[in-house]
């Protein structure tokens, strides 16, 4: 795999983790059905999908699509796709510094086991 081929899938990684923290924010930020008095479940749907977190975390993901299907079209799949692990690694970092999201041993270790998996599969 080229450093090109790899500055595509990290970016694509890291898009997909920062559209997860607009997803976090946008329905953070929205009021529950019953708060909103909107007892209607398609109203609900709509008030979460047009919520700007959400919009710009879908936006993300799909400028992350379009590098990923460069990648893709660079390098083998089974070589490629675990290198999505490491969006599990930076949204589990992103979740501990902006949401005070808790990271015990087990997540940690956890955490430690996809870097390790990702590292041996890219390597080849």
């Amino acid at each position: 795999m080229t450093g090109g081929t790899l500055a595509l899938i990290l970016i694509s990684v890291t898009l997909s983790a920062c559209a997860q923290v607009l997803f976090k924010l946008g329905v953070s930020a929205a009021p529950s059905v019953e708060a909103a008095g909107n007892p209607s479940l398609i109203g609900a749907i709509l008030d979460t999908l047009f919520r700007p977190g959400v919009l710009g975390g879908l936006a993300l993901y799909g400028i992350g699509t379009v590098v990923w299907l460069r990648a893709l079209a660079r390098t083998e799949l089974s070589q490629a796709y675990p290198f999505v692990g490491l969006g599990f690694v930076l949204t589990a970092a992103l979740g501990y510094m902006l949401f005070n999201e808790a990271l015990g041993p087990s997540r940690l270790l956890g955490t430690a086991l996809v870097i390790a998996g990702v590292f041996l599969v890219g390597r080849n």
